[in-house]
């Protein structure tokens, strides 16, 4: 099978595990026609009767189509996976979580294959694939002639965004968004650990977590124009000095209750060692800074 220009244009994908696979349903609900290969052969059988070809080896369902999609468990994977495959010719998307610095060497190492590549980061779980209204959408940086090439197809199973011709650009948005994630994760938890042992039922009292935490996220903005100024304190309302007076009631609260604080201690001594170097006029922003290595 090759590539033509009557209807959706055929592909292939490698990796079959929950993401993979609803990509999959996806691409064939749109009609795209579809090879599939996955290292445990019996994740396909569903996907055949669906309509998908499968392939014995990497190696021939690369060989099917001129778009190959890799959606495996790792870059060691996606490795092990393409070692052997001929890619001279060929369009390479690595849907697979990697680093920015794995990313730029795996485009390097398809370059030098012969592939055009892009790198992806999901910003979906796979129920929100194939369902627009769900919001999920595909970091892509690497060949941008590709990206335009492509996009149609790509655009699928989820919406597209692309960040740049730096292959590791859409690990690094993808990894940024999740480490922000993370946080929020963090703050959740000990909001709900305070209130654990008291009369208060969690149900009643996410709906209020919620909505202070999206009014919060409105501060990316100013942070950002302060980052791009370099003035921290630019349009601050409570600044530095104030908040790390102000945390202290946060502490005593957690020993209080019984909750370990070492969820926000690591944040909160970033801030006393902000305030410490004489910028207590600033808005927090300026940790930014202190997490940057030299």
């Amino acid at each position: 099978m090759t590539d033509n220009a009557v209807g959706p244009p055929p592909l292939t994908l490698l990796g079959l595990g929950a993401m993979g696979t609803a990509l999959a349903k996806t691409w064939l609900d749109a009609g795209h026609p579809l090879t599939v290969w996955n290292r445990t052969p019996g994740r396909a059988e569903p996907l055949a009767a669906a309509g998908a070809a499968v392939a014995g080896t990497a190696a021939e369902a690369v060989a099917a189509n001129e778009l190959t999609v890799v959606c495996l468990l790792d870059d060691a994977s996606v490795g092990a996976a393409l070692d052997g495959a001929d890619l001279a010719g060929r369009d390479l998307v690595n849907l697979t979580t990697s680093t920015p610095a794995e990313a730029r060497a795996r485009a390097g190492w398809a370059k030098e294959r012969g592939a055009r590549f892009l790198d992806g980061g999901i910003m979906a779980v796979p129920p929100m694939i194939g369902v627009p209204e769900a919001g999920g959408y595909v970091f892509y940086s690497g060949d941008g002639a590709l990206f335009e090439a492509r996009r149609e197809t790509l655009a699928a199973p989820a919406g597209t965004v692309f960040v740049g011709e730096d292959a590791g650009l859409a690990a690094l948005h993808d990894v940024a968004l999740l480490s922000a994630m993370t946080g929020m994760f963090a703050g959740m938890a000990h909001a709900f650990a305070l209130l654990r042992k008291e009369d208060v039922r969690p149900t009643a009292f996410a709906p209020l977590l919620s909505g202070w935490l999206t009014a919060m996220a409105g501060s990316a903005g100013q942070a950002a124009e302060q980052l791009e100024s370099g003035d921290y304190t630019r349009g601050v309302v409570s600044n530095l000095e104030m908040q790390v007076a102000g945390s202290a009631t946060l502490l005593r609260t957690a020993e209080e209750q019984g909750v370990s604080a070492e969820l926000l201690t690591p944040y909160l001594a970033l801030m006393r060692r902000r305030l410490a170097e004489g910028h207590g006029d600033e808005d927090t922003t300026g940790v930014v800074e202190l997490l940057l290595r030299p």
